[in-house]
């Protein structure tokens, strides 16, 4: 047992949406006080560090309407109910590079907002690049201008908060830390 476990004692769903689901849990806390707990449900995504045979790293851009501006981001998309994260990981860069590939290695795994949401990411790398014969579509409600920059265009891109987001950040230094220049 943890010893800042917190236990739930009530959960009201709040939204059940298409890609979130909002609850408030009634917890106990461990000084045996009660707090309520805003929290998002969420399916898990992944993303891919995809680095060309010139050594550029593949990157999109697309308007993120929380945000009210477009961001650079690396390949990336949530999971299908039941889909192995390898296989998502695969699908979002079919349909965001026109790329496949055959050689995919897992990284690592992080929780992107532990405060508030549930949400993992997996965090995929591949420098086996394949041009697709026929280009995979978006979804419909997706837009993205396909990049492809080097690290140094990249660490730019972060000074200027093109590239403003964790799991590209994190991209971009683990690429770094492999030595690539």
């Amino acid at each position: 047992m943890d010893k800042f476990e917190e236990k739930t004692t009530k959960t009201t769903e709040i939204f059940d949406g298409k890609i979130i689901k909002l609850q408030v849990d009634d917890v106990t806390l461990p000084d045996g006080k009660t707090s309520k707990r805003e929290i998002v449900k969420h399916p898990g995504a992944v993303a891919v560090i995809a680095l060309t045979s010139e050594n550029k790293v593949v990157m999109v851009e697309q308007y993120r309407k929380p945000l009210e501006k477009s961001l650079v981001e690396i390949p990336a998309g949530k999971l299908e109910p039941g889909e192995k994260p390898e296989i998502t990981a695969i699908r979002e860069l079919e349909e965001e590079t026109g790329y496949t590939t055959n050689n995919l290695a897992f990284v690592t795994s992080f929780y992107t907002s532990p405060g508030f949401a549930d949400e993992i990411l997996y965090l995929y790398f591949t420098d086996n690049l394949i041009p697709l014969v026929e280009e995979k579509d978006l979804d419909e409600d997706e837009f993205v201008e396909l990049m492809e920059v080097t690290i140094e265009e990249a660490e730019t891109m972060i000074n200027e908060q093109k590239i403003h987001d964790a799991k590209t950040a994190y991209a971009i230094q683990y690429l770094r830390l492999r030595g690539l220049r």
